[in-house]
């Protein structure tokens, strides 16, 4: 699981990096490559070793030895196949044969890829807690990759002093899906982060991104827009982006503090567990050597009960078993916990999934963009009073 917790942060780190190079591309395309190209040439370069990086620790999980499943295998082959993309679609950038939608577009495409396979990696935890602390840690990965979409949306908009009713819906779609991302976090994380977030989310900076943002929802369409907010919206969205990604870092230290803990405390118990056995084998119960004696060639002698025992022989035994007795227990108790615990966050990573595959089937089927998707499982949920997991599984 540690080695698990690693490639999550590997690929947390270059979701960043692709993220402030897709914000930092939509305005250099919006402004016809006369605005943040040293942004844009940064990004791209700080995301270099990274994808290295990813490359190879990839290749080493698609070795048999790495035992990962169908679906991670899977995974991977999708991502590796996506970021293959980037080296065309940055060429198309320098030469100005793209627009800024179609590189949002196509950032995500490569970004959902690395996300699918994040979510596939933390829904193999065996321990409840960790497991959910990952559904924490994916959930803020996922709402920041949606603010990082809402951040180019708006770059583009204000940038190009207009939009189009379908860019406002995109808009609208992706502050919602923030919002479920964001509620998914406060239900699976510790009382610390959550108090973390919520006191970020008061700042002076948030009024300023959220003023801006009800600008760009409640702006009719064909009404100008100032492009000169374009940066000052960047600025903003960038802020509220950095705080997602310093939660992110501080819930993958936190994930990966519990896994050592846990390996800690695994190593512990066995070697408690291999003393008391070692204990019990030294000094049996009374009746395994009542038999034995018993069963010797003396018998029993001056009519001495087979279950009197020299006081050597039992003064140990009342102590070793109390504490397997103890240790046993709680072993049991934790485990019954555990399964519940296990059992949500599970579900929690099951029932994205669902909607996932749903809305990526009405997107092939119908040529749906993602937010019609999902609106229209969302208004069949609500039609037929089911929850949405259920009508996406149906």
């Amino acid at each position: 699981m540690a080695g698990r917790i690693e490639l999550i942060d590997l690929l947390g780190r270059l979701i960043h990096a692709l993220q402030r190079e897709r914000g930092a591309t939509s305005l250099y395309l919006a402004s016809r490559g006369t605005r943040f190209p040293t942004e844009r040439a940064a990004a791209r370069r700080d995301g270099a070793p990274l994808l290295a990086r990813l490359r190879t620790r990839l290749d080493r999980e698609l070795a048999p030895a790495s035992h990962a499943t169908s679906q991670i295998l899977s995974s991977i082959a999708w991502a590796l196949v996506d970021l293959e993309s980037l080296d065309t679609l940055r060429e198309r950038v320098d030469a100005l044969a793209v627009s800024a939608p179609e590189s949002v577009k196509a950032f995500s495409t490569v970004i959902g890829s690395l996300m699918e396979l994040i979510f596939q990696l933390a829904d193999g935890a065996p321990d409840p807690s960790i497991s959910s602390m990952l559904v924490a840690l994916v959930h803020i990965v996922q709402g920041k990759e949606e603010a990082g979409q809402e951040r180019a949306v708006g770059a583009h908009m204000f940038a190009a002093g207009g939009f189009s009713a379908d860019q406002q819906e995109r808009l609208s779609y992706l502050c919602d899906a923030q919002a479920r991302s964001l509620e998914v976090f406060a239900n699976f994380a510790n009382a610390e982060h959550d108090e973390w977030w919520r006191l970020r989310s008061t700042q002076p900076g948030t009024a300023t991104f959220e003023q801006l943002r009800r600008t760009l929802c409640t702006t009719a369409v064909g009404d100008a827009l100032d492009a000169g907010l374009s940066e000052a919206w960047f600025d903003a969205a960038s802020a509220r982006i950095d705080d997602l990604w310093h939660l992110q870092i501080a819930l993958t230290l936190h994930v990966r503090r519990a896994c050592d803990e846990r390996i800690d405390a695994a190593r512990q118990t066995l070697r408690d567990s291999e003393c008391l056995m070692a204990q019990l084998r030294d000094n049996p119960p009374p009746h395994a050597r009542a038999l034995e004696h018993f069963f010797s060639d003396g018998g029993p002698v001056d009519g001495t009960a087979v279950h009197v025992l020299p006081e050597r022989l039992t003064s140990a035994t009342p102590s070793t078993l109390a504490r397997l007795r103890s240790l046993l227990e709680s072993q049991s108790a934790t485990l019954a916990g555990a399964e519940v615990e296990l059992d949500a966050a599970r579900r929690t990573l099951f029932e994205r999934r669902l909607v996932q595959r749903a809305k990526t089937m009405l997107m092939a089927r119908f040529g749906m963009r993602e937010d019609a998707a999902y609106r229209t499982l969302q208004k069949a949920s609500m039609d037929r009073n089911r929850p949405l997991a259920e009508i996406a599984e149906a």
